[in-house]
């Protein structure tokens, strides 16, 4: 990397002339600087990368834009803005990109977290509280996994932050034998698909002062939408299956597997037509499916036989979901077989729930581990 300029946006951006890029070698960018408001957004054209950092000073917001050859991506460092003034964390752009696997085996230890809604705050505190990662945004869980059961962006101030940690932590994970699963929640295909319902207006306007359509920041032109078009929609892990909504008697009914439901959704991730030739995708998209789900948590919509049915469909011994919230606290539910883990992190109630040896605890952002009692 890099050309870098400056674009002084006291109104919204018109329209700006990208760089050309004479330098070979990348290096780290926005390191000192502590007003970075938002981003960075990776976006793709043709040869090229295009790194939009926003900053605002005393009101007045800018835009800068590093460039750098697509080839030489791997070799960058962008700096991402936390909850905390003035402190932000590097994170290298992978090399490359490639599809999740849909099952893993033998895994003792995890952390489970779901609906974070960009809470920066809450997911940071819950992390570092819990030995998932240091206060450098370093990964700490040695061999163990982290996962993300969806519903990570929307809402809340610091989407962008949330996303760029993830994805950093992934091959800081991978590095030290352990690994971050990321299963995409109803809110994740929503922002791929142009379902901007909920999504801050602060990220309408920032799009605005890039000269961008939001689509575009999430788009296969980008980094972070490539990357997202990675992920599952259903992950088995260890003796857990995880879907940020659940498995519907109907999903039950089709008999598929992890592995096929992923192969048949992700096609559809971006698509906005909602028009399906196969009916196993429109169920799958439709309330029935695994990110839509509410069964488990609507009277009369779901039994014990169905859970049953699932846990015997997929061969593990738990299922866990977000999506819904039922409670302050992480709950156990169909006699200890399904765990709902969202809660209201935006209200103050942010937990995680972590498995080891066996075991279920409710795991707090103050590092307290309270077992749950499996009947």
């Amino acid at each position: 990397m890099k050309s870098t300029f400056y674009i002084l946006l006291p109104l919204l951006l018109a329209g700006f002339m990208l760089p050309d890029d004479n330098c070979s070698k990348p290096v780290p960018t926005t390191v000192g600087q502590q007003n970075q408001y938002d981003g960075p957004y990776v976006l793709y054209k043709n040869d090229k990368v295009f790194v939009h950092y926003l900053f605002e000073d005393t009101g007045i917001k800018s835009v800068r834009v590093d460039t750098m050859q697509a080839a030489d991506k791997h070799n960058s460092l962008l700096s991402v803005a936390t909850d905390e003034a003035g402190k932000t964390f590097m994170v290298q752009l992978k090399k490359e990109l490639e599809n999740e696997k849909s099952e893993f085996s033998n895994v003792d230890k995890m952390f489970i977290v779901s609906d974070i809604e960009g809470n920066f705050r809450a997911f940071r505190r819950l992390l570092q509280a819990n030995g998932v990662m240091d206060e450098n945004y370093n990964w700490t869980f040695g061999n163990s996994h982290l996962v993300l059961t969806g519903d990570f962006f929307d809402r809340g101030m610091q989407v962008t932050e949330v996303l760029w940690l993830i994805y950093s932590l992934e091959e800081k994970a991978k590095a030290a034998g352990g690994y971050v699963h990321f299963v995409l929640g109803n809110h994740e295909i929503m922002n791929m698909n142009g379902d901007i319902r909920y999504v801050h207006p602060k990220y309408m306007a920032n799009a605005a002062l890039l000269n961008q359509n939001y689509n575009h920041l999430f788009s296969q032109h980008s980094e972070l939408g490539r990357w997202l078009r990675t992920k599952n929609v259903v992950q088995r892990v260890g003796e857990i299956l995880f879907a940020h909504g659940g498995i519907s008697g109907e999903v039950n009914r089709i008999d598929i597997s992890a592995q096929k439901i992923n192969k048949l959704t992700r096609p559809f991730y971006a698509d906005s037509t909602y028009k399906y030739d196969d009916p196993k995708v429109e169920l799958l998209y439709s309330d029935l499916g695994p990110f839509w789900y509410r069964g488990y948590y609507t009277p009369g919509a779901s039994t014990q036989a169905q859970v049953d049915s699932t846990l015997h469909l997929y061969k593990v011994k738990y299922i866990a979901t977000g999506h819904t919230v039922i409670a302050d606290t992480i709950s156990a539910l169909y006699n200890g077989k399904l765990f709902n883990t969202d809660v209201h992190h935006a209200k103050g109630h942010t937990e995680g729930l972590l498995y080891e040896n066996g075991n279920f605890y409710r795991a707090t952002a103050t590092g307290e581990k309270l077992q749950i009692a499996i009947q």
